[in-house]
């Protein structure tokens, strides 16, 4: 490609919209081979828990004093969720919309950085379409990642996805550190993915998985974030009209969790695709910019410098595009 021009600066307001809009998930409880399911509803429970957290100094050096401090209650209120007694699945629903016309943000005040961007986002779409990243985004579909914590130990998962036709998948054939597992039903649902990216049609699937627990299991819907310092519960599980539910955001990020072509891969796996590799539950940033690895310099080099990265980093360039987001330059 050629190089573009000096004059093109990076523009001061520049957004994508998401190009994979999730809705949020609803769960179900029901009999493995059964064909009736019930709304998982969201129960309180009040515990008394035992003292257990790290004490200071004075406390643990002293018997008597640290005898007296866990005779105390750790009174909680919390919010549970679980399978019946008689019922042993789980099952997850929601919908996701794929979403086309990646080359045009949503919002751009620099026309000339517009054309530069829409030009390289156009080459890479001619040059590899989307195949790769649309088999991956399929793969975190077929192997139930986006059930979280419900997927550990569970001893059967099926994965069914519906739009025009249905494919169904037995989620533990496929890993979730990796994306070199093929087969046609995945790849059929690669392509109808690829489809809806470039525009070529309408795409919105339905995803349901059936998770085989065990009866009377817990299950884990989403955990509210608790704002209010009054609030009477520690623990707050998210429901959508009652039923227990996973918000979008999370599946959403469960979806995008496509990036193998970070420096950390080897310790890590595949991450979520974020623009500084940001893993919040290891505090680390996986893409640093003093590596040149981060998205903003990647795109940068590509855009104003003509600076075409490796194809592996092309891959992740866009897979943060259609993640969307504010992608402006930052003001000094």
């Amino acid at each position: 490609m050629a190089k573009a021009p000096t004059a093109v600066k990076t523009a001061s307001v520049l957004a994508f919209e998401r190009k994979l809009a999730t809705s949020d998930a609803v769960m179900y409880s029901g009999n493995w081979q059964g064909s009736n399911w019930q709304p998982i509803r969201i129960q309180e429970k009040a515990v008394r828990g035992t003292i257990s957290n790290r004490l200071k100094n004075a406390l643990v050096n002293d018997p008597a004093k640290l005898d007296a401090e866990i005779q105390k209650a750790n009174l909680q209120r919390v919010d549970v969720a679980a399978l019946p007694a008689d019922e042993d699945t789980l099952k997850v629903k929601f919908t996701l919309r794929v979403l086309g016309n990646l080359s045009t943000p949503s919002v751009c005040n620099d026309r000339a950085y517009q054309d530069e961007l829409q030009q390289v986002i156009e080459g890479y779409i001619n040059e590899h379409g989307f195949t790769e990243l649309a088999s991956r985004y399929a793969t975190n579909l077929a192997n139930g990642r986006f059930l979280w914590r419900n997927r550990v130990g569970a001893e059967k998962i099926a994965v069914t996805v519906k739009d025009s036709q249905t494919w169904t998948f037995n989620a533990h054939d496929y890993a979730l550190r990796d994306f070199t597992v093929q087969d046609k039903q995945l790849n059929a649902l690669a392509q109808e993915i690829e489809q809806g990216l470039r525009g070529e049609k309408f795409v919105l699937l339905e995803v349901e998985a059936q998770v085989l627990l065990g009866a009377g299991q817990e299950v884990f819907p989403s955990q509210e974030l608790v704002l209010d310092s009054n609030s009477s519960k520690s623990r707050l599980l998210y429901q959508v009209n009652n039923v227990a539910g996973m918000h979008s955001q999370k599946i959403g990020n469960a979806l995008r969790t496509i990036d193998t072509w970070h420096p950390n891969v080897a310790e890590l796996g595949a991450i979520a695709v974020e623009p500084y590799g940001s893993v919040t539950s290891r505090g680390v940033a996986c893409r640093q910019p003093k590596e040149k690895m981060d998205f903003y310099t990647l795109l940068d080099n590509w855009v104003t410098k003509g600076q075409k990265p490796d194809v592996e980093q092309q891959h992740y360039v866009m897979a943060v595009l259609i993640r969307g987001g504010v992608f402006g330059e930052k003001s000094e």
